[in-house]
């Protein structure tokens, strides 16, 4: 073979691979697949984490389910563990213990399951919130936004009824919350909890019927979800951040074959190996010391796996002052509102804003070029409130445990908490606001003038000066970006002839028009800068020198 022939495969792949293409004529659309390209930027493994868990958790879940007996007939503990010898408790739980005392490697693989879980809602919240503030959630994208706030919900769901699985004391008491969250709905709120649970609680069916949803119906909605997930991006392309020869029909990147695949084979054996580092090392949820749940016992200081603290915080601090009767049937705002209202502001207002966000922009382009979050102020500074009202949240599920540890009286804390939930989400919006801005005036001088260099130059006249350098081209491009980031125009009012534009009409497009302008007034502008290049900064010294 000559060196300037390209190297075959062996003859035995060779006629498999021409017995398939002669059949279903794959080659032509698996080179182009394959030359697929992907741009290069961290963030964008964040969302590799989220599936590389997911696999993670399907492939322990699989070893986890030959021994695990979804069962709440009670037993007598005969088991390894000579502290609970003995004692009484649900089939569930002592297979539970038989996994981790009995079967080789069990131990490994439940803490390998249970870090999976909780890097797999991680690192989707951070995917999201990446994509969030970089509007790559934007036409044409707003389909995998949707099924992004989906696969997110129901993670958090299959996190639960996982964690209940167990039927050790803090999972018994997270199914007692979630039963009296169902009791709250009205009218048909007790019809729900005897069928959830067969009757009254404990029952005996509830444990099963979690396991079939945990195991089987919600895992195959996720992998039918991520599986859509990863069509639409491959057809739609991934984003990319402003750059040198980065368009909107242009990306820039790394084909499929093989740089990408072999940097993602990588990066999954890497979170692999750290996730099993963390289940070798760092205990998580070991139930043989929680004991068994019975219905007349509580835990004290215990609190549940953290993507759910932000419900358990809810519940603590609502206050019950709105609780009211309708026609004999009472309506439990203190259980009603935290429980599922909160989740419900939580992923409508997800699933709505790329919708809203368009609607009040009238943004109807496609972008393959994700926004700069300090070009776009108010949607970067509404996602810092978000995360500060989830974050109080999230805290206050653990205010019994602050307050021990502060010595601040359970009251204090309580209170303390309810006005961070109001005050903080303002904080965060104006200050991250105000960040942004100042950042882009920053920008908008770098650009206009270049950089500090450091050097400081005397002018004939005596003046001292510092010379400012020319940006790289690299560091122009993505400054120049901000001119078609973000939106600075409010739709007209009226058209040329002084009539009121049909868009501006009722109400509706008077709120449109006021909401537009509190989006885009405070933005600044880089319409009219001219980059700054080292002639701009001669002529400029020269100009100066000229004054004097």
């Amino acid at each position: 073979m000559s060196d300037n022939q390209a190297p075959q495969a062996p003859k035995a792949l060779r006629g498999i691979g021409n017995y398939i293409d002669d059949r279903f004529h794959l080659a032509k659309t698996a080179e182009k697949n394959l030359r697929k390209v992907f741009p290069n930027h961290w963030s964008f493994m964040l969302g590799e984490i989220a599936l590389y868990s997911f696999i993670i958790l399907l492939l322990t879940g699989v070893f986890l389910t030959l021994w695990f007996n979804p069962s709440m007939s009670h037993t007598v503990y005969e088991g390894s563990y000579e502290r609970l010898r003995g004692v009484e408790m649900s089939e569930a739980y002592a297979s539970t213990l038989h996994i981790t005392f009995d079967v080789r490697g069990g131990l490994l693989v439940r803490q390998i399951h249970h870090w999976a879980a909780l890097i797999f809602v991680a690192s989707l919240v951070v995917h999201m919130l990446r994509v969030f503030f970089t509007g790559a959630f934007r036409k044409p994208r707003e389909i995998n936004w949707l099924i992004g706030v989906a696969i997110f919900s129901i993670a958090i769901v299959e996190g639960l009824f996982g964690y209940s699985l167990p039927d050790d004391l803090p999972s018994g008491m997270g199914v007692r919350i979630f039963q009296g969250v169902l009791l709250a709905i009205p009218v048909i709120g007790t019809y729900l909890s005897f069928f959830m649970f067969g009757g009254e609680f404990p029952g005996e069916a509830i444990i099963p019927r979690l396991y079939m949803l945990h195991i089987l119906l919600l895992p195959g909605i996720l992998l039918a979800l991520i599986a859509a997930h990863f069509i639409i991006l491959w057809y739609q392309k991934h984003t990319q951040y402003p750059g040198p020869r980065r368009t909107e029909k242009q990306v820039i990147g790394t084909p499929m074959f093989p740089g990408f695949a072999l940097k993602a084979g990588g990066f999954f054996f890497f979170t692999f190996a750290a996730i099993t580092g963390l289940s070798a090392f760092v205990q998580i949820n070991p139930i043989h010391l929680f004991g068994p749940f019975t219905p007349t016992s509580i835990t004290s200081g215990l609190q549940p796996d953290w993507y759910m603290g932000f419900l358990e915080g809810s519940l603590r601090l609502f206050p019950d002052w709105f609780d009211f009767d309708i026609g004999g049937y009472a309506v439990v705002t203190g259980v009603l509102v935290p429980g599922l209202g909160f989740m419900g502001l939580l992923f409508g207002g997800l699933a709505i804003y790329p919708f809203l966000e368009a609607w009040i922009t009238g943004d109807k382009r496609a972008h393959n070029i994700a926004d700069r979050p300090r070009n776009v102020p108010v949607r970067t500074g509404l996602g810092a409130a978000g995360i500060t009202f989830y974050g109080v949240l999230w805290l206050a599920g653990s205010n019994d445990i602050l307050s021990h540890t502060f010595q601040i009286s359970l009251f204090a804390t309580t209170w303390i908490f309810r006005i961070a939930l109001i005050v903080g989400p303002i904080l965060a919006f104006i200050i991250t606001k105000r960040i942004c801005l100042g950042l882009q005036r920053r920008d908008r001088a770098t650009l206009e003038h270049g950089y500090e260099s450091g050097t400081i130059t005397q002018l004939p006249g005596g003046e001292f000066i510092e010379v400012h350098k020319e940006s790289s081209p690299e560091t122009v491009e993505v400054l120049q970006s901000a001119k078609y980031q973000g939106f600075r125009t409010v739709p007209p009012t009226v058209d040329a002839n002084g009539v009121e534009s049909p868009a501006a009409r009722g109400f509706l497009g008077k709120l449109r028009i006021r909401l537009a302008h509190w989006y885009t007034k405070d933005n600044v502008s880089f319409e009219d800068v001219v980059p700054h290049s080292a002639l701009h900064g001669e002529q400029r010294t020269e100009e100066k020198a000229g004054q004097h």
